[in-house]
């Protein structure tokens, strides 16, 4: 979106794994993507934790497909996830959307007040996230594949959705 707000990034995020890493740490630590237009990879490459560089190093990676899946592949986790300090920084696993309204402040009508209203999020079992691992997300079907109302009208989807002719979308 537009808009950016700190807390923003506490509930829209992509992360295979949020923590308090330091790619500065080591020489041999990166980050590094790509996009070959099917799919865009991130990959975390031998980064450590601030200030517990002696846990190791972690390799992990987030796959982002065109076709709405998403996949995160963990090659080296050396310590039980659990097991990271959250009291830096928050430790996460997972997808999170949400979106922000600046409405007018009833207090001060020339000012703007931000309201940000998470609308979905999932959350991975931590526990899970271990050496030579993934996790995969599948999008469910949604009202907005559909193209034309008759598509709609025959769609097997069981959403209390409706065409909309105005729009000539699925709602």
């Amino acid at each position: 979106g537009d808009v950016i707000h700190r807390m923003l990034t506490a509930t829209q995020y992509v992360a295979p794994l949020m923590a308090n890493f330091n790619p500065s740490y080591s020489r041999n630590s990166t980050v590094q993507y790509l996009d070959n237009g099917t799919v865009f990879v991130v990959q975390w490459d031998k980064v450590y934790l601030e200030g517990k560089e002696d846990m190791g190093s972690f390799t992990f990676q987030a796959a982002l497909h065109s076709t709405g899946r998403i996949v995160f592949g963990y090659k080296e986790i050396p310590v039980p996830v659990l097991q990271i300090s959250a009291t830096q920084h928050p430790v996460k696993a997972g997808l999170s959307d949400a979106f922000m309204i600046l409405n007018p402040s009833p207090d001060v009508p020339e000012s703007r007040r931000r309201t940000i209203y998470e609308y979905h999020r999932v959350e991975l079992d931590t526990s899970k996230i271990t050496n030579m691992s993934a996790v995969e997300f599948t999008p469910l079907p949604t009202c907005l594949q559909h193209q034309s109302c008759e598509l709609c009208v025959t769609s097997e989807l069981t959403f209390n959705c409706s065409w909309c002719h105005v729009l000539q979308r699925y709602l």
